[in-house]
Protein backbone atom coordinates (compact mmCIF):
# COMPACT_ATOMS: atom_id res chain seq x y z
CA UNK A 1 0.00 0.00 0.00
CA UNK A 2 1.96 2.97 -1.31
CA UNK A 3 0.26 5.62 0.80
CA UNK A 4 0.96 3.66 3.99
CA UNK A 5 4.60 3.21 2.98
CA UNK A 6 4.96 6.92 2.31
CA UNK A 7 3.50 7.67 5.74
CA UNK A 8 5.96 5.27 7.41
CA UNK A 9 8.95 6.77 5.62
CA UNK A 10 7.87 10.27 6.57
CA UNK A 11 7.70 9.31 10.24
CA UNK A 12 11.03 7.49 9.94
CA UNK A 13 12.72 10.61 8.57
CA UNK A 14 11.12 12.74 11.28
CA UNK A 15 12.40 10.49 14.06
CA UNK A 16 15.81 10.13 12.41
CA UNK A 17 16.22 13.91 12.53
CA UNK A 18 15.47 13.75 16.26
CA UNK A 19 18.10 11.03 16.73
CA UNK A 20 20.66 12.91 14.65
CA UNK A 21 20.15 15.90 16.91
CA UNK A 22 20.91 13.76 19.97
CA UNK A 23 23.71 11.46 18.85
CA UNK A 24 27.10 12.87 17.98
CA UNK A 25 28.46 10.94 15.04
CA UNK A 26 29.15 13.32 12.24
CA UNK A 27 32.85 12.60 11.68
CA UNK A 28 34.00 11.50 8.24
CA UNK A 29 35.14 8.17 9.72
CA UNK A 30 31.71 7.54 11.22
CA UNK A 31 29.95 8.40 7.96
CA UNK A 32 32.21 5.99 6.06
CA UNK A 33 31.54 3.30 8.67
CA UNK A 34 27.79 3.84 8.32
CA UNK A 35 27.96 3.77 4.50
CA UNK A 36 29.64 0.36 4.56
CA UNK A 37 26.81 -0.94 6.73
CA UNK A 38 24.15 0.62 4.45
CA UNK A 39 25.74 -0.93 1.36
CA UNK A 40 25.83 -4.34 3.02
CA UNK A 41 22.14 -4.18 4.00
CA UNK A 42 20.59 -2.41 1.02
CA UNK A 43 18.60 -5.38 -0.26
CA UNK A 44 18.02 -9.12 0.08
CA UNK A 45 17.94 -12.21 -2.14
CA UNK A 46 15.14 -14.37 -0.73
CA UNK A 47 12.70 -14.78 2.15
CA UNK A 48 13.57 -17.30 4.87
CA UNK A 49 11.53 -19.08 7.54
CA UNK A 50 12.58 -19.40 11.21
CA UNK A 51 13.69 -22.99 10.62
CA UNK A 52 16.07 -21.83 7.89
CA UNK A 53 17.65 -19.35 10.28
CA UNK A 54 18.08 -21.94 13.03
CA UNK A 55 19.78 -24.37 10.65
CA UNK A 56 22.16 -21.70 9.39
CA UNK A 57 23.08 -20.79 12.97
CA UNK A 58 23.65 -24.43 13.90
CA UNK A 59 26.02 -24.96 10.96
CA UNK A 60 28.18 -21.95 11.87
CA UNK A 61 31.11 -21.52 14.24
CA UNK A 62 30.80 -17.78 14.89
CA UNK A 63 27.41 -16.03 14.71
CA UNK A 64 27.38 -12.21 14.78
CA UNK A 65 23.94 -10.98 15.85
CA UNK A 66 23.13 -7.30 15.38
CA UNK A 67 21.82 -5.57 18.50
CA UNK A 68 19.55 -2.54 18.80
CA UNK A 69 20.26 -1.98 22.48
CA UNK A 70 16.98 -0.29 23.44
CA UNK A 71 14.71 -2.73 21.57
CA UNK A 72 13.78 -5.73 23.71
CA UNK A 73 12.87 -7.74 20.61
CA UNK A 74 16.53 -7.62 19.56
CA UNK A 75 17.74 -9.29 22.75
CA UNK A 76 14.82 -11.75 22.70
CA UNK A 77 15.79 -12.80 19.17
CA UNK A 78 19.41 -13.32 20.26
CA UNK A 79 18.20 -15.53 23.10
CA UNK A 80 16.21 -17.65 20.64
CA UNK A 81 19.29 -18.07 18.45
CA UNK A 82 21.32 -19.09 21.51
CA UNK A 83 18.68 -21.75 22.23
CA UNK A 84 19.05 -22.99 18.65
CA UNK A 85 22.82 -23.16 19.16
CA UNK A 86 22.42 -25.17 22.37
CA UNK A 87 20.30 -27.73 20.50
CA UNK A 88 23.44 -28.79 18.59
CA UNK A 89 25.03 -30.22 21.72
CA UNK A 90 28.20 -28.20 21.05
CA UNK A 91 29.82 -25.98 23.64
CA UNK A 92 28.26 -22.54 23.30
CA UNK A 93 30.03 -19.33 24.31
CA UNK A 94 28.35 -15.92 24.58
CA UNK A 95 30.13 -12.66 23.73
CA UNK A 96 28.26 -9.46 24.63
CA UNK A 97 28.89 -5.80 23.90
CA UNK A 98 26.61 -4.99 26.84
CA UNK A 99 29.58 -5.06 29.25
CA UNK A 100 33.04 -3.55 28.85
CA UNK A 101 36.01 -5.93 28.92
CA UNK A 102 37.40 -4.34 32.08
CA UNK A 103 34.40 -5.71 34.01
CA UNK A 104 34.89 -9.39 33.09
CA UNK A 105 35.54 -10.31 36.74
CA UNK A 106 32.17 -8.80 37.71
CA UNK A 107 30.43 -10.85 35.00
CA UNK A 108 32.05 -14.06 36.26
CA UNK A 109 31.14 -13.30 39.88
CA UNK A 110 27.54 -12.46 38.99
CA UNK A 111 27.08 -15.68 37.00
CA UNK A 112 28.57 -17.64 39.90
CA UNK A 113 26.04 -16.10 42.29
CA UNK A 114 28.70 -14.16 44.23
CA UNK A 115 27.32 -10.71 43.32
CA UNK A 116 23.78 -9.39 43.70
CA UNK A 117 22.13 -7.90 40.66
CA UNK A 118 22.35 -4.38 42.06
CA UNK A 119 26.04 -4.70 42.94
CA UNK A 120 26.75 -6.19 39.51
CA UNK A 121 25.06 -3.29 37.74
CA UNK A 122 26.90 -0.80 39.94
CA UNK A 123 30.22 -2.50 39.17
CA UNK A 124 29.71 -2.34 35.41
CA UNK A 125 28.49 1.26 35.56
CA UNK A 126 24.88 0.50 34.67
CA UNK A 127 22.68 1.88 37.50
CA UNK A 128 18.93 1.39 37.62
CA UNK A 129 17.24 3.87 35.30
CA UNK A 130 13.53 3.38 35.90
CA UNK A 131 10.92 2.14 33.42
CA UNK A 132 13.12 2.51 30.32
CA UNK A 133 16.16 0.70 31.71
CA UNK A 134 17.59 -1.75 29.18
CA UNK A 135 18.99 -4.17 31.79
CA UNK A 136 15.68 -6.12 31.97
CA UNK A 137 16.14 -6.84 28.24
CA UNK A 138 19.51 -8.47 28.93
CA UNK A 139 18.69 -10.15 32.24
CA UNK A 140 17.19 -13.29 30.57
CA UNK A 141 20.48 -13.82 28.69
CA UNK A 142 22.41 -13.82 31.97
CA UNK A 143 19.79 -16.03 33.61
CA UNK A 144 20.09 -18.61 30.82
CA UNK A 145 23.88 -18.46 31.00
CA UNK A 146 23.82 -19.07 34.76
CA UNK A 147 21.32 -21.92 34.42
CA UNK A 148 23.18 -23.66 31.58
CA UNK A 149 26.66 -22.70 32.81
CA UNK A 150 27.48 -20.81 29.65
CA UNK A 151 30.42 -18.41 29.84
CA UNK A 152 29.69 -14.78 28.99
CA UNK A 153 32.60 -12.72 27.70
CA UNK A 154 32.50 -8.92 27.82
CA UNK A 155 33.77 -7.56 24.51
CA UNK A 156 33.06 -3.82 24.60
CA UNK A 157 35.84 -1.27 25.06
CA UNK A 158 36.25 2.47 25.06
CA UNK A 159 37.67 3.94 21.88
CA UNK A 160 38.91 7.47 21.38
CA UNK A 161 38.94 9.85 18.47
CA UNK A 162 37.59 9.45 14.97
CA UNK A 163 38.86 5.85 14.71
CA UNK A 164 37.13 4.64 17.87
CA UNK A 165 34.72 2.31 16.03
CA UNK A 166 37.57 0.45 14.35
CA UNK A 167 39.46 0.29 17.64
CA UNK A 168 36.48 -1.28 19.37
CA UNK A 169 36.10 -3.80 16.54
CA UNK A 170 39.74 -4.88 16.79
CA UNK A 171 39.60 -5.13 20.56
CA UNK A 172 36.45 -7.28 20.48
CA UNK A 173 37.90 -9.35 17.62
CA UNK A 174 40.90 -10.41 19.71
CA UNK A 175 38.57 -11.98 22.31
CA UNK A 176 36.21 -13.57 19.78
CA UNK A 177 39.10 -15.09 17.81
CA UNK A 178 40.64 -16.51 21.00
CA UNK A 179 37.31 -18.14 21.91
CA UNK A 180 36.76 -19.50 18.39
CA UNK A 181 40.20 -21.15 18.32
CA UNK A 182 39.15 -23.59 21.04
CA UNK A 183 40.18 -27.16 20.21
CA UNK A 184 36.58 -28.35 20.51
CA UNK A 185 35.43 -25.62 18.04
CA UNK A 186 32.75 -23.98 20.20
CA UNK A 187 29.83 -22.09 18.72
CA UNK A 188 30.50 -18.44 19.59
CA UNK A 189 27.35 -16.30 19.75
CA UNK A 190 28.20 -12.59 19.49
CA UNK A 191 25.74 -9.78 20.26
CA UNK A 192 27.01 -6.36 19.16
CA UNK A 193 25.63 -3.15 17.73
CA UNK A 194 24.33 -3.56 14.20
CA UNK A 195 26.85 -1.28 12.46
CA UNK A 196 29.69 -3.32 13.97
CA UNK A 197 28.64 -6.65 12.46
CA UNK A 198 28.78 -5.51 8.82
CA UNK A 199 31.26 -7.93 7.17
CA UNK A 200 33.89 -5.22 6.60
CA UNK A 201 33.93 -4.34 10.31
CA UNK A 202 34.00 -6.82 13.22
CA UNK A 203 33.85 -10.03 11.11
CA UNK A 204 36.81 -8.86 9.00
CA UNK A 205 38.77 -8.01 12.15
CA UNK A 206 38.06 -11.48 13.58
CA UNK A 207 39.13 -13.18 10.33
CA UNK A 208 42.38 -11.26 10.48
CA UNK A 209 42.98 -12.34 14.09
CA UNK A 210 42.16 -15.97 13.24
CA UNK A 211 44.80 -16.03 10.52
CA UNK A 212 45.06 -19.55 9.12
CA UNK A 213 42.46 -20.95 11.52
CA UNK A 214 39.30 -21.58 9.50
CA UNK A 215 35.93 -20.97 11.08
CA UNK A 216 32.50 -20.68 9.44
CA UNK A 217 30.85 -17.37 10.29
CA UNK A 218 27.32 -16.01 9.89
CA UNK A 219 26.07 -12.43 10.20
CA UNK A 220 22.50 -12.01 11.48
CA UNK A 221 21.22 -8.44 11.15
CA UNK A 222 17.96 -7.35 12.74
CA UNK A 223 15.47 -5.04 11.03
CA UNK A 224 18.02 -3.38 8.75
CA UNK A 225 16.33 -0.34 7.21
CA UNK A 226 17.32 -1.13 3.62
CA UNK A 227 15.91 -4.65 3.88
CA UNK A 228 12.75 -3.43 5.61
CA UNK A 229 11.91 -0.83 2.97
CA UNK A 230 12.51 -3.34 0.15
CA UNK A 231 10.15 -5.79 1.85
CA UNK A 232 7.59 -3.05 2.49
CA UNK A 233 7.61 -2.03 -1.18
CA UNK A 234 6.70 -5.62 -2.05
CA UNK A 235 4.06 -5.93 0.67
CA UNK A 236 6.15 -8.46 2.62
CA UNK A 237 7.39 -6.46 5.61
CA UNK A 238 4.89 -8.00 8.02
CA UNK A 239 4.96 -11.47 6.46
CA UNK A 240 8.68 -12.28 6.12
CA UNK A 241 10.22 -13.46 9.42
CA UNK A 242 13.72 -13.33 7.92
CA UNK A 243 15.60 -12.88 4.64
CA UNK A 244 18.91 -13.90 3.15
CA UNK A 245 21.06 -10.85 2.44
CA UNK A 246 23.93 -12.80 0.90
CA UNK A 247 25.65 -16.19 1.30
CA UNK A 248 27.02 -15.28 4.75
CA UNK A 249 24.41 -12.80 5.99
CA UNK A 250 20.76 -12.99 7.08
CA UNK A 251 18.37 -10.42 8.48
CA UNK A 252 15.63 -11.05 11.03
CA UNK A 253 12.46 -9.00 10.58
CA UNK A 254 10.67 -8.54 13.91
CA UNK A 255 10.07 -4.78 14.15
CA UNK A 256 9.84 -1.81 11.83
CA UNK A 257 12.63 0.81 11.77
CA UNK A 258 10.10 3.24 13.26
CA UNK A 259 9.60 1.04 16.32
CA UNK A 260 13.37 0.66 16.73
CA UNK A 261 13.85 4.44 16.59
CA UNK A 262 11.03 5.03 19.06
CA UNK A 263 12.59 2.64 21.58
CA UNK A 264 15.80 4.68 21.44
CA UNK A 265 14.02 8.02 21.79
CA UNK A 266 12.05 6.71 24.77
CA UNK A 267 15.29 5.58 26.41
CA UNK A 268 17.01 8.93 25.84
CA UNK A 269 14.04 10.78 27.28
CA UNK A 270 14.10 8.53 30.35
CA UNK A 271 17.82 9.18 30.81
CA UNK A 272 17.07 12.90 30.80
CA UNK A 273 14.88 12.46 33.88
CA UNK A 274 11.64 11.27 32.28
CA UNK A 275 11.04 14.73 30.87
CA UNK A 276 9.92 14.89 27.23
CA UNK A 277 12.44 16.73 25.07
CA UNK A 278 11.04 19.82 23.41
CA UNK A 279 9.49 18.91 20.03
CA UNK A 280 11.38 15.61 20.08
CA UNK A 281 9.27 13.32 22.22
CA UNK A 282 6.32 11.07 21.77
CA UNK A 283 3.94 13.99 21.38
CA UNK A 284 5.58 15.27 18.20
CA UNK A 285 5.57 11.78 16.68
CA UNK A 286 1.92 11.27 17.59
CA UNK A 287 1.00 14.58 15.98
CA UNK A 288 2.92 13.70 12.84
CA UNK A 289 1.12 10.34 12.70
CA UNK A 290 -2.23 12.04 13.23
CA UNK A 291 -1.53 14.51 10.42
CA UNK A 292 -0.63 11.76 7.94
CA UNK A 293 -3.41 9.38 8.96
CA UNK A 294 -5.87 12.26 8.73
CA UNK A 295 -4.66 13.00 5.22
CA UNK A 296 -5.01 9.34 4.24
CA UNK A 297 -8.59 9.09 5.47
CA UNK A 298 -9.58 12.50 4.13
CA UNK A 299 -9.86 14.36 7.46
CA UNK A 300 -8.20 17.74 8.00
CA UNK A 301 -6.69 17.73 11.50
CA UNK A 302 -4.43 20.78 11.26
CA UNK A 303 -6.56 23.21 13.26
CA UNK A 304 -7.23 20.80 16.13
CA UNK A 305 -3.59 19.70 16.47
CA UNK A 306 -2.74 22.75 18.56
CA UNK A 307 -5.12 21.52 21.28
CA UNK A 308 -3.92 17.90 21.23
CA UNK A 309 -2.20 16.75 24.41
CA UNK A 310 -0.49 13.36 24.55
CA UNK A 311 -0.61 11.61 27.93
CA UNK A 312 2.00 8.98 28.85
CA UNK A 313 2.89 7.17 32.04
CA UNK A 314 5.67 9.67 32.61
CA UNK A 315 3.65 12.86 32.97
CA UNK A 316 0.72 12.60 35.35
CA UNK A 317 0.50 16.40 35.51
CA UNK A 318 -1.03 16.26 32.03
CA UNK A 319 -3.76 13.96 33.36
CA UNK A 320 -4.51 16.53 36.03
CA UNK A 321 -4.76 19.27 33.39
CA UNK A 322 -7.04 17.13 31.23
CA UNK A 323 -9.23 16.34 34.22
CA UNK A 324 -9.55 20.04 34.99
CA UNK A 325 -10.31 20.94 31.38
CA UNK A 326 -12.90 18.18 30.96
CA UNK A 327 -14.35 18.49 34.49
CA UNK A 328 -14.18 14.78 35.26
CA UNK A 329 -15.74 13.52 38.46
CA UNK A 330 -13.74 11.23 40.78
CA UNK A 331 -15.06 8.00 39.28
CA UNK A 332 -14.24 9.13 35.74
CA UNK A 333 -10.77 10.27 36.75
CA UNK A 334 -10.10 6.90 38.37
CA UNK A 335 -11.15 5.14 35.17
CA UNK A 336 -8.87 7.43 33.13
CA UNK A 337 -5.87 6.66 35.34
CA UNK A 338 -6.61 2.93 35.17
CA UNK A 339 -6.73 3.06 31.38
CA UNK A 340 -3.43 4.94 31.08
CA UNK A 341 -1.75 2.40 33.36
CA UNK A 342 -2.99 -0.40 31.08
CA UNK A 343 -0.68 0.91 28.34
CA UNK A 344 -3.50 1.11 25.80
CA UNK A 345 -4.23 4.23 23.78
CA UNK A 346 -7.35 6.27 24.35
CA UNK A 347 -9.11 9.34 23.07
CA UNK A 348 -11.03 11.69 25.35
CA UNK A 349 -13.38 13.82 23.24
CA UNK A 350 -14.62 15.89 26.16
CA UNK A 351 -11.04 16.99 26.85
CA UNK A 352 -10.40 17.55 23.14
CA UNK A 353 -7.35 15.27 23.25
CA UNK A 354 -8.14 12.41 20.84
CA UNK A 355 -8.15 12.80 17.58
CA UNK A 356 -8.45 11.99 13.86
CA UNK A 357 -11.83 10.36 14.46
CA UNK A 358 -13.01 13.31 16.54
CA UNK A 359 -11.90 15.71 13.81
CA UNK A 360 -14.02 13.71 11.38
CA UNK A 361 -17.32 13.59 13.31
CA UNK A 362 -16.94 16.15 16.11
CA UNK A 363 -19.42 16.07 18.97
CA UNK A 364 -21.17 13.01 17.59
CA UNK A 365 -18.60 11.03 19.61
CA UNK A 366 -20.19 12.34 22.80
CA UNK A 367 -23.87 11.66 22.13
CA UNK A 368 -25.92 9.73 24.68
CA UNK A 369 -25.99 5.97 24.06
CA UNK A 370 -27.52 2.89 25.54
CA UNK A 371 -25.09 0.38 27.00
CA UNK A 372 -25.49 -1.92 23.98
CA UNK A 373 -24.95 0.95 21.55
CA UNK A 374 -21.83 1.98 23.45
CA UNK A 375 -20.44 -1.56 23.08
CA UNK A 376 -20.69 -1.51 19.28
CA UNK A 377 -19.45 2.09 19.06
CA UNK A 378 -16.40 1.25 21.15
CA UNK A 379 -15.67 -1.80 18.98
CA UNK A 380 -15.78 0.26 15.80
CA UNK A 381 -13.70 3.07 17.28
CA UNK A 382 -11.11 0.44 18.29
CA UNK A 383 -11.23 -0.96 14.74
CA UNK A 384 -10.51 2.44 13.17
CA UNK A 385 -7.76 3.13 15.70
CA UNK A 386 -6.08 -0.23 15.09
CA UNK A 387 -6.37 0.28 11.33
CA UNK A 388 -4.66 3.67 11.65
CA UNK A 389 -1.85 2.15 13.72
CA UNK A 390 -1.31 -0.50 11.04
CA UNK A 391 -0.79 2.28 8.49
CA UNK A 392 2.20 3.33 10.62
CA UNK A 393 3.39 -0.12 11.64
CA UNK A 394 2.11 -2.93 9.38
CA UNK A 395 3.89 -5.51 11.55
CA UNK A 396 1.58 -4.80 14.48
CA UNK A 397 -0.43 -7.88 15.40
CA UNK A 398 -3.70 -8.51 17.20
CA UNK A 399 -5.00 -11.64 18.91
CA UNK A 400 -6.53 -13.73 16.12
CA UNK A 401 -9.67 -15.85 16.48
CA UNK A 402 -7.56 -19.00 16.48
CA UNK A 403 -5.61 -17.61 19.44
CA UNK A 404 -8.86 -16.80 21.25
CA UNK A 405 -9.92 -20.44 20.77
CA UNK A 406 -6.66 -21.54 22.39
CA UNK A 407 -7.17 -19.10 25.26
CA UNK A 408 -10.71 -20.38 25.77
CA UNK A 409 -9.31 -23.90 26.21
CA UNK A 410 -6.06 -23.21 28.06
CA UNK A 411 -5.99 -19.60 29.26
CA UNK A 412 -6.48 -18.07 32.70
CA UNK A 413 -10.00 -17.71 34.09
CA UNK A 414 -10.11 -14.08 32.92
CA UNK A 415 -8.83 -14.95 29.43
CA UNK A 416 -11.37 -17.75 29.13
CA UNK A 417 -14.23 -15.41 30.03
CA UNK A 418 -13.13 -12.84 27.44
CA UNK A 419 -12.57 -15.55 24.83
CA UNK A 420 -16.03 -16.99 25.43
CA UNK A 421 -17.68 -13.67 24.53
CA UNK A 422 -15.35 -12.94 21.59
CA UNK A 423 -15.96 -16.37 20.04
CA UNK A 424 -19.72 -16.35 20.71
CA UNK A 425 -20.26 -12.89 19.22
CA UNK A 426 -18.03 -13.63 16.23
CA UNK A 427 -19.97 -16.82 15.52
CA UNK A 428 -23.34 -15.07 15.82
CA UNK A 429 -22.81 -11.96 13.71
CA UNK A 430 -25.34 -13.13 11.15
CA UNK A 431 -28.14 -13.40 13.70
CA UNK A 432 -30.73 -10.76 14.47
CA UNK A 433 -30.22 -7.71 16.71
CA UNK A 434 -32.00 -9.22 19.71
CA UNK A 435 -29.96 -12.42 19.62
CA UNK A 436 -26.72 -10.46 19.34
CA UNK A 437 -27.68 -8.10 22.15
CA UNK A 438 -28.19 -11.05 24.51
CA UNK A 439 -24.53 -12.02 24.00
CA UNK A 440 -23.02 -8.69 25.04
CA UNK A 441 -21.22 -8.40 28.44
CA UNK A 442 -23.09 -5.27 29.47
CA UNK A 443 -23.05 -5.60 33.27
CA UNK A 444 -19.34 -6.19 33.83
CA UNK A 445 -17.16 -3.17 33.00
CA UNK A 446 -13.94 -5.17 32.68
CA UNK A 447 -15.49 -7.64 30.24
CA UNK A 448 -17.31 -4.85 28.39
CA UNK A 449 -14.02 -3.09 27.61
CA UNK A 450 -11.94 -6.23 27.01
CA UNK A 451 -14.39 -7.86 24.60
CA UNK A 452 -15.20 -4.69 22.63
CA UNK A 453 -11.46 -4.00 22.43
CA UNK A 454 -10.72 -7.52 21.10
CA UNK A 455 -13.53 -7.45 18.54
CA UNK A 456 -12.47 -3.98 17.38
CA UNK A 457 -8.88 -5.07 16.83
CA UNK A 458 -10.05 -8.09 14.84
CA UNK A 459 -12.17 -5.84 12.64
CA UNK A 460 -9.38 -3.27 12.25
CA UNK A 461 -6.99 -6.02 11.18
CA UNK A 462 -9.54 -7.21 8.61
CA UNK A 463 -9.87 -3.66 7.28
CA UNK A 464 -6.12 -3.26 6.88
CA UNK A 465 -5.70 -6.58 5.09
CA UNK A 466 -8.60 -5.77 2.76
CA UNK A 467 -7.11 -2.39 1.87
CA UNK A 468 -3.62 -3.86 1.44
CA UNK A 469 -4.90 -6.48 -1.00
CA UNK A 470 -6.94 -3.95 -2.97
CA UNK A 471 -10.24 -5.53 -1.95
CA UNK A 472 -11.35 -2.39 -0.09
CA UNK A 473 -10.82 1.09 -1.47
CA UNK A 474 -9.43 4.13 0.28
CA UNK A 475 -12.74 5.85 -0.42
CA UNK A 476 -14.66 3.14 1.46
CA UNK A 477 -12.39 3.51 4.48
CA UNK A 478 -12.85 7.29 4.42
CA UNK A 479 -16.61 6.74 4.56
CA UNK A 480 -16.13 4.58 7.64
CA UNK A 481 -14.04 7.24 9.37
CA UNK A 482 -16.79 9.80 8.78
CA UNK A 483 -19.65 7.56 9.90
CA UNK A 484 -21.17 9.19 13.05
CA UNK A 485 -22.41 5.74 14.15
CA UNK A 486 -25.87 6.96 15.10
CA UNK A 487 -27.13 3.40 14.47
CA UNK A 488 -24.09 1.47 15.70
CA UNK A 489 -25.27 -2.12 15.35
CA UNK A 490 -26.43 -1.46 11.79
CA UNK A 491 -23.07 0.15 11.00
CA UNK A 492 -21.21 -2.79 12.52
CA UNK A 493 -23.17 -5.28 10.45
CA UNK A 494 -22.77 -3.18 7.30
CA UNK A 495 -19.00 -3.05 7.79
CA UNK A 496 -18.81 -6.79 8.37
CA UNK A 497 -21.04 -7.45 5.35
CA UNK A 498 -18.83 -5.27 3.16
CA UNK A 499 -15.77 -7.24 4.24
CA UNK A 500 -17.54 -10.56 3.73
CA UNK A 501 -18.51 -9.60 0.14
CA UNK A 502 -15.41 -7.71 -0.87
CA UNK A 503 -14.91 -7.04 -4.52
CA UNK A 504 -12.47 -9.40 -6.27
CA UNK A 505 -8.82 -8.25 -6.48
CA UNK A 506 -7.91 -6.54 -9.72
CA UNK A 507 -4.90 -8.79 -10.16
CA UNK A 508 -5.48 -12.49 -10.74
CA UNK A 509 -4.05 -14.89 -8.21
Amino acid sequence: MRTSLSLQKSLFRHQQRQIDGIVAGGSAAFRAYERRYRRATGSYSKVLQPGDVRRRVQHSDIVYVGDYHTLKLAQDAYLELVSAALATGRRVVLALEFVEQQHQAAVDSFLAGKLSEKRFLDRIGHPYRGPFDIWPHFRPIFELAAKRRLPIHAIDSRGRGSQSLGQRDRSAAAIIARLARGADVPLVMVLMGQFHIAPAHLPAAVDQKLGSTERESLVVYQNAEGVWWKLAERGLAHRAPAVEVDARSLCLVNASPIVCQRSFLDYVEAEAGDQPMEEQGIASSVKLCARHIGKWVGVNVTRQLKDLEVVTLRDWSIIARIAKRARFDKAELKQLEKHVLSGESAFIPRARTHFVRHCAIGDAMEREQTRAEAFWVRSMEEALGFFGSKLINPARQCTALTAWKTLFADGTDEQRRIAAFVLAISASEGEGPEALSRLLPLRNDALFHAVSHALGYLLGDQLYRAVSSGELTQSQVRTMFKDPLTRPLQSWRAWKLMLAHKRAPRRAA
